[in-house]
């Protein structure tokens, strides 16, 4: 299947999104702050990017937009998975590049069903 890199910092989200994304049949990367995630996408070169957006240090949207206006990583989907959930949160991501949204807790199916959409788009 796909090779995906997810960008968290919570050991809990990370340990749920590896292992959903495993059970679908994926090969999946895992980084736990922007720095390290960004040096694995440039490295790896994955298929689809999950980023948490409040992460330590260098936070998901500042991330977002060095991949994207990176040339070896600018065509990487990317999906904000976070907590932020307030009016305006997804208008500001996609603005930042992200090509998707998804609120955390996430639930399972919406969240397979959005990973799946974003690798064949």
């Amino acid at each position: 299947m796909a090779r995906i890199l997810i960008i968290e910092d919570n050991p809990v989200n990370m340990k749920l999104a590896a292992f959903l994304l495993q059970n679908a049949g994926h090969e999946v990367l895992q980084a736990v702050d922007a720095e390290q995630g960004m040096q694995v996408a440039h490295d790896m070169l994955p298929d689809l990017i999950l980023m948490d957006m409040q992460l330590p240090g260098i936070d998901g949207i500042t991330a977002t937009r060095q991949l994207k206006t990176d040339a070896a990583t600018a065509q990487i989907k990317i999906i904000a998975l976070t907590a932020f959930a307030m009016s305006g949160d997804e208008e500001r991501f996609r603005a930042a590049g992200c090509d998707a949204y998804m609120a955390k807790p996430i639930r399972y199916q919406a969240f397979l069903s959005l990973v799946d959409a974003m690798l064949k788009a």
